[in-house]
């Protein structure tokens, strides 16, 4: 796990040790890109950089002081990092050394950032998972199998924090909620700052060959009162570090381990639950296990037994003004983990303007186990996942989850025991990437056919150049029930960026009967046109970094090609060189209801309704100590009109607290009826060190008068090991209402890992 270490001015013996090795390899002009190159560089045309790794014997002691003998042996990479913004092809404003080490069981990575001005390092938290767009950060990402297509990714801001995360496809799909072993501290003095960081092997997974490794690597580097992200392999302003096509390569690595690794992860808990919807407290203790096992370099297996998820977060509250199922996103670690191996969706590229998210269509949404509709807990009696690799083209996953009964639920439901099997293979072939995916939702309620429902389906992504890209699926769905006659659904998309322009197209058919009763689909029995056009001038000049204007056409039919939905919006975004943003558009808006439709609560009769729809949102800088995001939207809506504010303001003074308090707020008129649909929130975050957190989340839903708590310390004792002690509470706010508390429970959970 990491471990940062105050921010504190190095030791005279360090400090000499440091300019040492600065020293060395700034005489070490040859590797410098600058010395012979005209700026500014074309990104897709320079040669991509190698780094070479040293085997070292001494022992790596991280620390952040890089006084250990072994740095003093590796080769030092001082060349030239390039820009991504704000000037595209310009050197980095600020120099950054790089060395590599390795012994028998980790990799070593060091970095020394040199800073003209370290007192005005931007640190937003200490937590893991910090705010990276707001934070000086030094990230290093890795594609252990040099297939140019997945990895793993780190950043670390100054104070030692760790963000981490699973790359897939190119860029197309990321993961943070991957977790390694890592050890990380940092340190800071006048005109640098320094990372340390220990990657063991055991953390990565890597083709076990005998003799030497070579494997793809990138680093990123963001300066935050500049505004400036540089990249050691320069890449166009349109991709991140994870771009693992256009990465550079590590070279050196000879004779890894290859041994295999098991971690265990037991877990016990006691709580106590009260409330109106508990006619008595409730208590009760539990143990569960989690385990993972290398069964080779290519293949893991995770069980779980008995699965907890108490100490998660709960969702953010929505209000829905749409006639459309809302997403919820998944929240908990275990689902999270190899999430983009078992990703069949639309897809969402960044800084693609693609018209369509994972929001809006998942074959696989692991909401759907062991959380019942209303989100309430479900029981897990326990699941096995195995994901990794066939060879050096084909990704698989295998996944099966057992809940168990459950009668009288909270909301006064009761649930049967489900069994949940899923089946994903992907094979990549050159630029092209094509998989498959079978999924069955079984019930076990004891009869003799118990309620079923199946999908399945194949996708394809391919990159027919280095910028377009081109995606697609088709998928069916089996119901013990069917619920319509075509049980199909179907997309193509096909989008080309590159820094200035930014179109796509889209088209994609959903059937009355396809049911994915494990996924999530937003709306079924319609067919979607979509097509953007955009443009992404870089003015670098009074005050403005980019200029983003672009139209949107997008279109709903229904099976028999009658409009349903039509939007045709017209926006900009203009993005300021010390950071934040400005956006405007006007969306000019047709729905067709065919049946009376409930929107807000409000019964709305059948007919044809079309409005006009302008927004406006500003966001400020976000590594000041206070600031802001907001948009307002009115005009008129089906038979009324609505006006709508949203605004959060952050108070972040140090990296240790944070305070977060925002809202939104829709007046209506819809049916004649006058009335409001309203949200508000506040989080509070605390961080004591790296390892000591506490964090409190309230919100009011004014739809259901209701004022959900969440109050949560996290304590981090050893590697990957918790103890939580968490709060929640919900309370009815109705006028009237004589049971205003409806649910209140305390947890105290402990995880240990146990690593062999």
């Amino acid at each position: 796990m990491l471990h940062a270490v105050p921010l504190v001015r190095r030791s005279a013996l360090a400090a000499l040790f440091l300019a040492t090795l600065t020293t060395s390899a700034a005489s070490l002009s040859a590797q410098d890109v600058g010395s012979n190159v005209q700026y500014p560089v074309d990104p897709m045309a320079v040669p991509r950089p190698v780094i070479h790794a040293t085997r070292v014997e001494g022992p790596i002691v991280i620390d952040g002081m890089l006084d250990d003998a072994g740095w003093a042996e590796a080769k030092p990479d001082n060349r030239t990092w390039i820009q991504t913004i704000p000037d595209q092809g310009m050197p980095a404003s600020q120099n950054t050394i790089l060395r590599i080490v390795y012994d028998d069981q980790n990799l070593y990575v060091s970095a020394v950032l040199f800073d003209e001005d370290t007192k005005t390092l931007s640190i937003p938290g200490l937590e893991q998972d910090f705010d990276t767009p707001n934070s000086d950060i030094f990230g290093v990402a890795i594609d252990t199998y040099l297939d140019r297509q997945n990895g793993f990714l780190w950043a670390v801001n100054p104070a030692g924090a760790l963000w981490d995360a699973q790359a897939f496809n190119d860029q197309r799909d990321m993961s943070p909620a991957w977790e390694g072993v890592v050890d990380v501290q940092t340190s800071i003095n006048d005109s640098t700052w320094v990372v340390e960081m220990e990657l063991p092997f055991s953390t990565m997974r890597f083709n076990p060959v005998i003799g030497d490794q070579v494997w793809g690597i990138n680093f990123s580097r963001r300066i935050r009162r500049r505004n400036e992200d540089a990249i050691w392999a320069p890449i166009p302003l349109q991709y991140r570090v994870y771009k693992f096509s256009l990465a550079g390569t590590l070279e050196g690595l000879q004779d890894l381990p290859s041994g295999r690794n098991l971690w265990i992860k037991p877990y016990t808990l006691g709580d106590q639950v009260t409330g109106a919807r508990y006619p008595s407290p409730e208590r009760h203790a539990d143990v569960g296990i989690d385990a993972k096992w290398g069964l080779t370099p290519r293949m893991t297996l995770d069980l779980t037994v008995n699965t907890d998820f108490s100490q998660v977060e709960v969702d953010q509250e929505q209000v829905n003004l749409s006639r459309f199922s809302l997403f919820f996103p998944e929240r908990r670690d275990f689902f999270l983990e190899n999430e983009g191996t078992f990703g069949f969706q639309d897809t969402a590229i960044r800084n693609y303007r693609t018209g369509s998210s994972p929001r809006n269509f998942r074959l696989f949404n692991s909401r759907r186990i062991g959380l019942s509709s209303t989100r309430q807990p479900l029981p897990i009696a326990g699941g096995a996942r195995l994901t990794g690799r066939i060879g050096d083209r084909f990704e698989v996953g295998l996944l099966d989850m057992q809940t168990r009964s459950l009668d009288g639920l909270s909301d006064g439901s009761d649930y049967s025991a489900e069994n949940f099997a899923v089946a994903r293979a992907k094979g990549t072939f050159g630029n092209a990437t094509i998989g498959g995916m079978f999924i069955n939702r079984q019930g076990q309620d004891g009869s003799e056919r118990s309620a079923y429902n199946r999908s399945y389906g194949i996708d394809a992504n391919v990159q027919l150049a280095p910028n377009v890209l081109m995606s697609g699926y088709w998928a069916r769905t089996d119901d013990s029930s069917p619920v319509g006659s075509d049980a199909n659904t179907g997309m193509f998309q096909t989008a080309w960026r590159n820094p200035f322009w930014n179109m796509s197209a889209l088209f994609k058919h959903v059937g009355d009967g396809f049911s994915p009763e494990t996924g999530f689909i937003d709306r079924t029995a319609v067919r979607r046109y979509f097509t953007t056009v955009g443009i992404h001038p870089q003015v670098n000049r009074f005050g403005i970094r980019e200029i983003n204007p672009y139209i949107d056409l997008d279109v709903y039919t229904d099976l028999d090609n009658a409009i349903e939905t039509r939007g045709v919006e017209a926006g900009a975004v203009v993005s300021f060189l010390a950071g934040g943003q400005i956006s405007a558009s006007v969306r000019d808006r047709h729905e067709r209801l065919f049946e009376t439709t409930t929107i807000g609560g409000v019964p709305i009769e059948p007919g044809t309704y079309e409005w006009v729809e302008p927004s406006i949102r500003l966001t400020t800088r976000g590594d000041l100590p206070i600031f802001f995001s907001g948009q307002v939207q009115s005009g008129d809506f089906y038979d009324g009109s609505r006006t709508s504010y949203s605004a959060d303001i952050t108070f972040r003074p140090n990296e240790h607290v944070s305070l977060e308090v925002g809202g939104q707020r829709n007046d209506l008129i819809l049916s004649g009826l006058d009335f409001s649909a309203d949200i508000y929130r506040a989080r509070l975050r605390y961080a004591l060190n790296t390892k000591a957190f506490f964090l409190a989340f309230v919100q009011y839903n004014g739809a259901t008068e209701e004022l959900i708590s969440n109050a949560r310390i996290n304590l981090i004792h050893s590697p990957l090991s918790d103890l939580f002690l968490v709060y929640t509470e919900r309370r009815s706010l109705a006028v009237g209402t004589s049971e205003r508390l409806l649910e209140r429970g305390v947890t105290l959970k402990v995880t240990k890992l146990l690593a062999f």
